[in-house]
C-alpha cells in the first residue's frame, strides 16, 4: 500500500464514520472530503472540483427543475383523486394502488416529490377507510424506491453511477436499460408486500382528533390580564409568563376582536389570552401577579375549531432549511405568519415541553394551530409538507399541456439517443422557462442545493480512488478473497455490501464509493464492467433496513409514528430477496 493510497482510505475511512454518525450534514460532509483531497494534494483543484460540472450533476440539478415543474402545474392531482377513490373500496386493493402509482411515478418523477405528493392522499385514506397510516406508508415509500430503479432519470443515484462509470472509460447508462431487471424488483416488491409485508407491518390504533394522536394532556387556558399585571404594556415574546415559563400563547381577544399572536404584540389590560400550559405550569401561572384564570378544560381538536383555526401536522422533510433549527432560532410565528407549534413528533417519542429549544430533525412532525390564512402559507412552505388537513392542488391548464409535453421530449430524446440525458434535460429546462411553465427564481429553490453539493463532493472519491490505485488494491482484495468462486459470487458480494452501507449511509456516498471498485474488479478480471455498474445502482437505491437508509423511509417516519424495529421487521425480508433475485437475474440482462 502506498501513502497516496493510505491517506485516501484513511479520509474516506473518516468520511464514512461521519455519513454514518451524521454529527455533520451529508453535504457537508462530502464538501470537507472533497477539500481534503485537494488540500493533501491527492487531487489538483480541477481534478477534486469536477464534480460541479459533472454531466451527473447538472442532470439531476435539471431534474429536480422538471420534477417540480410537474408538481406544480397540477398535472398529477388528478393521480391523487384517482388514489383516493380506489382507496376508499378496502385496504388491499388501496396497498396495491399506493405501491403501484408510486412505482409508476418515480420512475420518471423525483421519488421524494412523488412521496411528497401521495403522503398526504394516503394519510387521509387510511382514515376513511379506519386503517393505521402505519400499514400504508411503509408501502408507499417502498413502492417508490422500487419504481425509482426502473429508469436512469428514476433516482439521482441511477445518474450518478451512469456518470460515475463514463468517467472511467466505460459506456454511459441508457435511460431504459434499467427497466429490464427493474420491473423485476418492482413486482416481486409488491407481490412481497401483498402476501408477507403487510402482516408485519405495525397496527397502531387511529386517533380520533390530532389532540390525542399528539398525547396532549395539557389544558387550554383563558386567562385575563388585570391592570396591574406585569405584562401590560410589555410585548408577548418578553412578558415573563411566555419568557420564564415558556407557555405557549395561542390566541389573544382584545375588545372582543381576535388578535393574530405574533412576538412584537403589545399585551393591554384586560386582554384575555388563550394559553396553552400543563398542570404544573397552571400552577404557576396562578401564581403570576395581575392574572385572572377565567377558564379551565382539557385541550381538544375542537377547542380550536370553534375560533377560526385548526389542528395541522406537518412534516420536516429532508434536505429542509428547519434542519437542525430550533423553533426559537427560526423565529416560528413570524416565519409562518403566527401559525403556532402545540407538539412535535421526534422519532418514537411526543415532546410538549420547551418545544422552542427543540433542534428539529427530518421526519419529525410537528402539531401545528393555524387559521386558514396561516395554512394557506404553510401549503406553500417548501420546507414543510402539510400532511393533514388537505387540499388538492388546483389545475393550471395553461401549464399542464406544455410541461408533459416538453417532459415526455426530454424522456423519449434521450430514450431515443438523439442527445445525452444531460443535453435533453438542460433543454427541457430552458424550454420550460421560455413557455413560463416555470419561473427563473423557481428553478433555483426547485433545485436541492444540498443533493448537488453532496453528489459533487462524493464525485471526488471515486476520482481519488481511481486514480491513487486504491480502487485497483480494493478490487484485488475481492478478487483475492472470491476470486476463486467466479463473477457471480463477486457479483453477489458487491450487491450485499452495497444495499448494507446504504442503510446506514447516503446511497449516493455508497454510490461513489463502490462503483469505481466494482468497475475495476471487473477490468481485473477481464469481464465486462456492466453487471457490476448495475449491481451497484440497484442496490444503493433498494434500501428498506432503516429509515436512513433513504429520503423517502425518512419523511414517512414520524407520519407513520413507525420504530427502527418496523423496518427492519419488513425491509429485511425484502432486502435479502432482492439480493438473492439480483444474484439471479442481472447476469441474465447484462451477461459477463
Amino acid at each position: 500500500m502506498t501513502y497516496e493510497i493510505a491517506i485516501v482510505l484513511g479520509i474516506i475511512l473518516v468520511a464514512v464514520i461521519l455519513f454514518i454518525t451524521e454529527r455533520l450534514s451529508i453535504d457537508t460532509v462530502a464538501i470537507l472530503t472533497m477539500v481534503l483531497f485537494m488540500v493533501t494534494g491527492t487531487l489538483t483543484p480541477a481534478e477534486g472540483l469536477a464534480g460541479f460540472s459533472s454531466p451527473a450533476t447538472l442532470t439531476v440539478a435539471a431534474m429536480f427543475v422538471i420534477s417540480s415543474a410537474i408538481f406544480k402545474s397540477g398535472a398529477l392531482s388528478s393521480v391523487g383523486v384517482g388514489l383516493t377513490r380506489i382507496g376508499r373500496k378496502n385496504y388491499l386493493l388501496c396497498l396495491l394502488s399506493v405501491m403501484v402509482i408510486a412505482g409508476i411515478l418515480s420512475a420518471f418523477i423525483n421519488d421524494t416529490a412523488v412521496v411528497a405528493l401521495l403522503m398526504p392522499v394516503v394519510i387521509q385514506v387510511s382514515h376513511d377507510i379506519k386503517v393505521s397510516p402505519a400499514k400504508l406508508l411503509i408501502p408507499l415509500s417502498f413502492g417508490a424506491l422500487m419504481g425509482g430503479v426502473c429508469t436512469l432519470i428514476g433516482t439521482s443515484t441511477n445518474i450518478l453511477v451512469s456518470g460515475i462509470a463514463e468517467a472511467q472509460g466505460e459506456e454511459p447508462l441508457q435511460m431504459f436499460e434499467f427497466t429490464k431487471a427493474g420491473i423485476w424488483f418492482l413486482l416481486v416488491g409488491v407481490v412481497y408486500m401483498f402476501f408477507i409485508g403487510r402482516h408485519l407491518l405495525p397496527n397502531r390504533s387511529v386517533a380520533e382528533d390530532l389532540s390525542e394522536t399528539f398525547h396532549l394532556g395539557d389544558y387550554v387556558t383563558e386567562i385575563v390580564l388585570l391592570p396591574e399585571s406585569p405584562a401590560v404594556g410589555v410585548p408577548l415574546e418578553k412578558a415573563t409568563m411566555v419568557k420564564d415559563l415558556d407557555i405557549e400563547v395561542m390566541q389573544v381577544t382584545r375588545q372582543k376582536e381576535k388578535i393574530q399572536v405574533f412576538p412584537s404584540l403589545i399585551l393591554h389590560a384586560n386582554d384575555i389570552l388563550k394559553v396553552r400550559c400543563n398542570v404544573d405550569k397552571l400552577k404557576l401561572l396562578k401564581e403570576e401577579k395581575g392574572i385572572l384564570l377565567k377558564s379551565e378544560r382539557k385541550f381538544k381538536d375542537k377547542d380550536l375549531r370553534l375560533n377560526d383555526s385548526k389542528f395541522y401536522e406537518a412534516v420536516v422533510p429532508p434536505n429542509s432549511y428547519l434542519e437542525g433549527k430550533s423553533l426559537k432560532q427560526l423565529d416560528f410565528r413570524t416565519y409562518n405568519h403566527g401559525a403556532s407549534v402545540l407538539a412535535i413528533r421526534h422519532r418514537n417519542e411526543v415532546l410538549h415541553e420547551k418545544l422552542t429549544h427543540v433542534k428539529l430533525s427530518a421526519g419529525d412532525v410537528l402539531l401545528i394551530a393555524a387559521n386558514e390564512f396561516q395554512a394557506s402559507k404553510l401549503r406553500q412552505n417548501e420546507d414543510l409538507l402539510l400532511i393533514s388537513q388537505t387540499e388538492h392542488s388546483h389545475y393550471n391548464y395553461s401549464k399542464i399541456i406544455p410541461v408533459l409535453i416538453i417532459s415526455v421530449l426530454v424522456v423519449a430524446t434521450a430514450a431515443m439517443g438523439l442527445a445525452s440525458i444531460v443535453l435533453s434535460a438542460l433543454t427541457g429546462v430552458v424550454l420550460l422557462i421560455l413557455f413560463k411553465c416555470i419561473r427563473v427564481d423557481e428553478v433555483y429553490k426547485a433545485i436541492d442545493w444540498k443533493v448537488i453539493f453532496m453528489l459533487a463532493g462524493v464525485l471526488s472519491m471515486g476520482a481519488a480512488l481511481e486514480k491513487t490505485g486504491a480502487a485497483k488494491l480494493l478490487a484485488d482484495y475481492l478478487i483475492y478473497g472470491l476470486g476463486d468462486y467466479g463473477p457471480h459470487a463477486l457479483l453477489s458480494v458487491i450487491f450485499f455490501i452495497t444495499f448494507m452501507a446504504t442503510n446506514f449511509m447516503s446511497n449516493n456516498a455508497t454510490a461513489a464509493l463502490l462503483a469505481p471498485i466494482a468497475i475495476v474488479t471487473a477490468q481485473e478480471l477481464g469481464i465486462s464492467p456492466k453487471p457490476f455498474i448495475m449491481a451497484v445502482a440497484y442496490a444503493a437505491s433498494l434500501s428498506f433496513m432503516t429509515p436512513m437508509g433513504y429520503q423517502t423511509n425518512t419523511m414517512i417516519y414520524g407520519p407513520g409514528n413507525y420504530r427502527f424495529s418496523d423496518y427492519l421487521k419488513v425491509g429485511t425480508p425484502l432486502n435479502i430477496l432482492f439480493w438473492i433475485l439480483a444474484s439471479l437475474i442481472i447476469p441474465i440482462f447484462f451477461p459477463f
